[in-house]
């Protein structure tokens, strides 16, 4: 994969070898995310991050991961605050905003809609999510921390067992983690949620013909002995309706109690976040969070390691981050 000048619009551009690339590149920033270190490679170079639907975590890491890198981030937060309000076209979007910046992150809420945009786009696009579609960033940061905590139990991906839990059928995050998980050997998946939020066929489809295995259930049953349980919260904004979202609401809690009936006490538990800590919800309740099984922070932490990877192999510097370091004078809190 040549990733110099290239759009990051799905995960389907992704194989093994550029995996481990990322990998190895997100692998060399860690110094720079400690505040142990400081670069100034991307000194000058301007991120326009394009959020056209409500983000928290993704949104503030694109930025994070641009400026410790050295380059300056410009935002644009919320349809009804962008000129695509007045009936401007994403390709007019595009070739406006791509003349003001070096690279463009987006996030849209229409399937689609941000490979559209990069169709205008003078400079590279990376796709922070285009409605229920897909999310390569997050699945990229997924499978790295993935590697990483089945690597601290002696394991690695191949091989493994992963339980995901919750809205299959809407969970973006689920879509692009499965297909980078296809590119491995003899994965199980065991996929539990309501019948009418079950994962889609077409990435069933994509499991079954790179010929892994796979189980669908609708509850909890007896011990699933999976390596990493993948919980993700019901995608309230995809339902046509508040109520219809509510009829699903709170039907696969994860407490600690469940956690030692249902998995291995190795089992590791992940989330794209956010976790919904609602009364009604609650899906990973708090009494998890003393568990050195839960990840979810660390995947947080890891994902501005993965996207200053992709920014520095997409704008070509990823050989040269060092050649600027500089001290860190400011307090770092250890």
């Amino acid at each position: 994969m040549n990733f110099k000048g290239s759009h990051i619009l799905s995960v389907n551009q992704f194989d093994r070898e550029a995996i481990e690339r990322v990998f190895n590149v997100a692998h060399q920033m860690l110094p720079y995310a400690k505040r142990e270190k400081r670069t100034t490679v991307l000194n000058g170079a301007i991120l326009g991050n394009l959020f056209f639907e409500p983000s928290t975590r993704t949104r503030v890491s694109f930025g994070t991961a641009f400026n410790l890198l050295g380059g300056e981030v410009r935002e644009t937060t919320g349809l009804s605050n962008s000129a695509l309000a007045k009936g401007e076209s994403l390709y007019d979007t595009a070739r406006v905003l791509s003349g003001y910046s070096d690279i463009i992150a987006m996030r849209h809420p229409d399937i689609g809609s941000v490979a559209e945009f990069a169709e205008g786009s003078r400079i590279p696009v990376i796709n922070g999510g285009d409605g229920a579609n897909e999310h390569p960033t997050q699945a990229l940061l997924d499978l790295y921390t993935i590697q990483k905590e089945l690597q601290a139990h002696g394991s690695n991906i191949d091989g493994m067992h992963i339980a995901m839990i919750g809205d299959l059928k809407h969970g973006r995050t689920v879509h692009s983690l499965s297909k980078l998980l296809c590119l491995f050997k003899n994965i199980r998946f065991t996929l539990i949620s309501p019948k009418e939020l079950a994962m889609p066929s077409s990435i069933i489809d994509v499991i079954e013909n790179a010929g892994h295995q796979y189980t669908i259930s609708q509850q909890f049953e007896g011990n699933v002995d999976a390596d990493i349980c993948y919980q993700t919260r019901i995608q309230e904004e995809r339902f046509s309706t508040q109520d219809e979202a509510n009829l699903y609401r709170g039907k696969f809690r994860l407490n600690q109690q469940i956690y030692t009936q249902h998995f291995q006490s190795k089992t590791v538990i992940m989330h794209p976040l956010p976790r919904d800590s609602r009364a009604e919800a609650n899906e990973l309740d708090n009494d998890l969070n003393l568990n050195p099984n839960l990840a979810i922070f660390r995947q947080t932490d890891n994902g501005v390691l993965v996207r200053m990877a992709l920014f520095a192999l997409t704008l070509g510097v990823e050989s040269i981050v060092s050649q600027f370091d500089q001290k860190v004078h400011w307090h770092v809190n250890s």
